[in-house]
């Protein structure tokens, strides 16, 4: 069996093989799906039509099953909607919860700061303080596990062993010492706070070390100190499949090649109950709605609950420039104005960002500090969506994109393409 081409960008799902239909059906479909008029809520009429043409459009490009949409300017709603299925006669609402993924790394990274403000730890810390018996744990601080800069190697991405674990039994229970013991005992990719690779281990880590220094578990500390102050009521933590009602339903191709399926046979699953419990720390995966995706775009993009001085050290721009990509490694890279890493938070041009992507499934929640402009999108897929070998791309990061250089186009969000995938959740 092949997986190392999916690995890159690995997406783990699990379900019940659906059959799919054929291409100009499902292309019918979609395009009755995006064009369908649908009611929104908006305090902007004008400026919702434009922003639900751009979906429409999108959605018909993209081969999208869905999309929900919530944008606001200065607390005030440009135009919350949704549009297409989330199943086969099922509208998508935008009252559905889907998994949000990478969203929740924000979440962890603001707590590390909240805690550094509360003079509990310091982001100087090495990481041995907190889990001495952690290979490297001396050699590492906790700045450099929020920033992605510790040289850990992922038990994701590029990481095979995994992809084949996770293919194979998409429902299956991880440990977090199923996943550290993937990724921790190889030697660092460079010395600690000289180069960038995204792996979800720094999140696991560093989720382990918040647990000690607070005495609590992840779940419970960032209730207390983040969803709660922020009242994101819709944000739930659960290490189970389980996703509240009503839900936003998932499907997917990218077991394709772990199938060693030609790429003229139909293959299409549903993904929605896959097991989440390998993305992030445990504790810190989660399942959401559009309006905490919103909510949580402006208060983590303007450092509400943050000084100003670590609101700083989370959107520091510091590495544009300053990384390389490393043989081997398939998350080093070089990070620019296109995008770069602060602590726990994607920046593009001047947005601040989070887009996860995986399950068939991705989102982005967006922010634009000095126009005080939120875009919120959670987006499901078509068949044709996926390639001949499985890869998709993040339909939601492409169309916030899109989205904001219409509201800001002095200001848009920078577009290149061929992005590099940014992580699995």
């Amino acid at each position: 069996m092949s997986v190392s081409r999916n690995v890159l960008v690995f997406v783990c799902t699990v379900g019940l093989l659906a059959a799919a239909c054929s291409s100009n059906e499902t292309a019918q479909d979609s395009r009755s799906a995006a064009s369908a008029p649908s009611a929104f809520t908006s305090e902007d009429p004008v400026q919702a039509e434009a922003i639900m043409k751009i979906v429409d459009d999108y959605m018909v490009e993209a081969h999208l099953k869905s999309v929900i949409v919530r944008v606001t300017a200065d607390g005030k709603e440009i135009v919350t909607a949704a549009r297409g299925e989330s199943m086969t006669g099922v509208p998508a609402t935008t009252a559905m919860h889907f998994r949000n993924g990478a969203v929740a790394i924000s979440y962890v990274s603001t707590l590390l700061l909240i805690l550094a403000d509360e003079r509990k730890l310091s982001l100087d810390d090495k990481l041995s303080k907190y889990l001495a018996a952690i290979p490297n744990a001396d050699r590492v601080n906790l700045r450099q596990l929020a920033q992605m800069t510790s040289g850990y190697h992922d038990f994701v991405l590029g990481n095979t062993k995994f992809a084949e674990i996770a293919y194979a039994d998409p429902y299956k229970a991880w440990t977090t010492q199923e996943q550290l013991a993937l990724a921790i005992d190889d030697p660092l990719w460079f010395e600690p706070g000289t180069n960038w690779a995204y792996a979800h281990t720094n999140y696991v880590l560093l989720g382990l070390a918040l647990e000690k220094v607070t005495g609590k578990s992840l779940a419970d500390a960032l209730q207390e100190k983040v969803l709660g102050p922020l009242d994101l009521k819709n944000t739930e933590p659960n290490l189970t499949p389980y996703i509240p009602e009503p839900v936003l339903h998932s499907f997917t191709s990218e077991r394709r090649e772990f199938f060693e399926l030609a790429p003229e046979v139909p293959f299409y699953e549903e993904s929605t109950y896959w097991n989440p419990s390998w993305t992030l720390s445990h504790g810190a995966i989660q399942t959401s709605d559009i309006y905490d995706l919103e909510r949580s775009a402006v208060a983590i993009g303007s450092g509400e609950l943050l000084s100003g001085e670590s609101y700083r050290a989370m959107t520091t721009t510091d590495l544009r420039g300053r990384t390389t990509a490393v043989p081997g490694c398939v998350n080093c890279r070089a990070l620019d104005d296109f995008q770069t890493y602060g602590l726990g938070l994607w920046l593009t041009g001047d947005w601040s960002y989070q887009n996860p992507l995986f399950y068939g499934s991705a989102a982005v929640n967006a922010y634009l500090p000095s126009k005080k402009i939120a875009i919120a999108v959670a987006v499901t897929y078509q068949p044709q969506a996926f390639s001949a070998s499985g890869g998709y791309s993040n339909g939601g990061d492409a169309l916030f994109r899109k989205i904001g250089a219409y509201l800001a186009p002095g200001d848009a969000p920078p577009v290149k393409k061929d992005v590099p995938s940014q992580g699995g959740s």
